[in-house]
């Protein structure tokens, strides 16, 4: 069997593309649907979930993820190969309205080949937390940035762009088996292994007409994505987070950044709270000593911590709808090497003294400082239903950075 495309016939090389790229993509369909069956579960704040669940879940999706990346780089590959062979002709070419439902196909399964793994991947690369890629690459793309906005969007487009796909199979695969099965002609013959004896086919050639037809049938999928809301930002007021009033404060934060990382199947994920207020007292003391005091108020709804943020508000994790804030109320003391605020955290109904180190740079009536502090996520009864660190590290990292004003 010759390894090149012929006017009749497909080559060795084209046939191994075909089938591979076909079992990558029926393995990789039903993989992504049970994970997604799995994982609305795990992100239902209302169901409990066990380190088992998300532990399988995180296996589904990594296994999904893993095979699409490999679909898109063999999708890549076949299209290169097939720009430098000849293209079979249709053995129906006589058949106008069929041999152009039969190229428009073609060309819709060539870019959702393409486009379905690629969103995807956006969708993981923008996206904080859960399942990895079993490669030693991919985690992160270039020019792609951490964005809650475009992993929603990559992950409707994705969404969307699948059941392209599925579409388009189910109709190649309808027209493959009506020419074996009703025309009992060689189109299915001559795409099998080995070799196999295919008729002539008629003259032809190959109109662009298909391919705009393509183009043009992707258009009405994006404008019927845009028209159900796929290119909207979701996550815009749909935070029901604890409204925090006005504090009197000695300094008022000007800019500022709390986050939190935590380690979710090994690897960091890192969050930030949108909502927070600080009441800050403090004048610099000659000698290291007391220097003010600090109340943090922190509303815990408007944590973004990835694709896990939803959990995180669940009944075993913060448990926002009945401990809708933090609080952090805290002795400020210079030190000699720096400063600390000292002092307890409340999360939940939790209230653990702790100590945040900080570094402090002023000028004039202008402050800015950093400090991060290490929490056991287990002191404050956040996760117990994760006894261990296999799913979720005990660890929490809190960072905060904030530039401040004293009031006038």
């Amino acid at each position: 069997m010759p390894s090149t495309n012929t006017y009749s016939t497909y080559g060795s090389v084209t046939k191994t593309f075909h089938w591979l790229t076909a079992l990558l993509i029926l393995t990789a369909l039903p993989l992504g649907w049970f994970a997604n069956d799995l994982a609305h579960a795990i992100y239902d704040p209302n169901i409990p979930t066990s380190e088992s669940d998300i532990a399988r879940a995180a296996t589904l999706f990594s296994l999904h993820k893993t095979i699409g990346v490999t679909v898109f780089f063999v999708a890549l590959a076949r299209i290169l190969w097939a720009l430098t062979q000849t293209k079979p002709a249709l053995l129906n070419a006589d058949n106008k309205p069929e041999a152009f439902a039969a190229e428009t196909v073609h060309w819709m399964l060539y870019a959702s080949l393409v486009l379905v793994p690629l969103t995807g991947w956006i969708h993981h690369a923008a996206t904080e937390g859960f399942a990895p890629i079993w490669w030693p690459f991919g985690q992160n793309l270039p020019f792609v940035p951490k964005s809650l906005y475009l992993s929603e969007v990559t992950a409707n487009l994705h969404w969307l762009f699948i059941w392209v796909l599925a579409g388009s199979l189910a109709l190649h695969i309808a027209g493959a088996l009506k020419h074996h099965v009703v025309d009992k002609d060689s189109t299915l013959r001559r795409m099998l292994p080995g070799h196999a004896d295919a008729s002539e086919p008629p003259a032809q050639h190959h109109s662009p007409v298909p391919a705009f037809a393509a183009l043009a049938i992707w258009g009405a999928v994006l404008v019927g994505g845009w028209s159900i809301g796929v290119f909207e930002d979701h996550a815009k007021g749909a935070v029901d987070a604890a409204e925090l009033g006005d504090v009197q404060s000695d300094w008022n934060v000007e800019e500022g950044t709390l986050s939190i990382t935590i380690s979710q199947l090994g690897s960091p994920v890192t969050g930030s709270f949108g909502e927070w207020t600080a009441a800050i007292a403090f004048e610099e003391p000659a000698q290291p000593g007391p220097a003010g005091s600090v109340d943090v108020t922190i509303a815990i709804a408007s944590l973004s911590l990835g694709t896990v943020t939803d959990q995180a508000m669940g009944a075993d994790f913060f448990d926002s709808a009945q401990f809708p804030t933090a609080q952090f109320k805290a002795d400020l003391f210079k030190t000699d090497t720096g400063y600390e605020a000292r002092g307890p955290l409340t999360i939940r109904d939790k209230s653990v003294d702790v100590i945040l180190p900080f570094s402090l740079q002023l000028e004039d009536d202008t402050a800015t400082m950093s400090g991060t502090l290490e929490l056991n996520r287990m002191a404050f009864d956040v996760g117990t239903s994760q006894p261990t660190e296999e799913s979720l590290g005990f660890n929490v990292t809190v960072s905060v950075d904030l530039t401040a004003k004293r009031s006038e």
